[in-house]
């Protein structure tokens, strides 16, 4: 089972970094579409909404990344943090739902779990 954890950490950091650029993605693309407008009013708008959009992108990455990296510690937090970004990711279909799914499939496995507790006395 350690080989699906490493699976579920490298997935999570991967889609959390993915969310990142399209963050990034979004906040330029905004914000140049915005300045070649040529209009202040929606200039101001498209700068609203990018910021708006990135921050909202990075909050939902930032779980991600970090269950990701403390799965590969095996520190039991990260389990429980991955599980509820799973449980989110459910909703994001369809490759958030396959996600989700086989990250809730493998965490909850009871090898797994004794890996994590095993961990937690060291």
């Amino acid at each position: 089972m350690e080989k699906h954890i490493n699976i579920v950490a490298a997935i999570q950091i991967g889609f959390s970094i993915f969310g990142l650029v399209i963050a990034a993605l979004i906040y330029f693309v905004l914000n140049i579409a915005g300045n070649l407008s040529g209009d202040q009013e929606a200039n101001f708008i498209l700068n609203i909404i990018a910021n708006s959009l990135t921050v909202f992108f990075i909050v939902l990455s930032l779980p991600g990344i970090l269950g990701g990296i403390g799965l590969l510690k095996r520190k039991e937090w990260a389990r429980i943090l991955v599980l509820i970004v799973s449980v989110l990711q459910l909703f994001n279909f369809p490759l958030g739902t396959a996600v989700g799914a086989y990250s809730i499939w493998a965490l909850v496995q009871p090898e797994v779990v004794a890996e994590f507790n095993k961990a937690k006395t060291n």
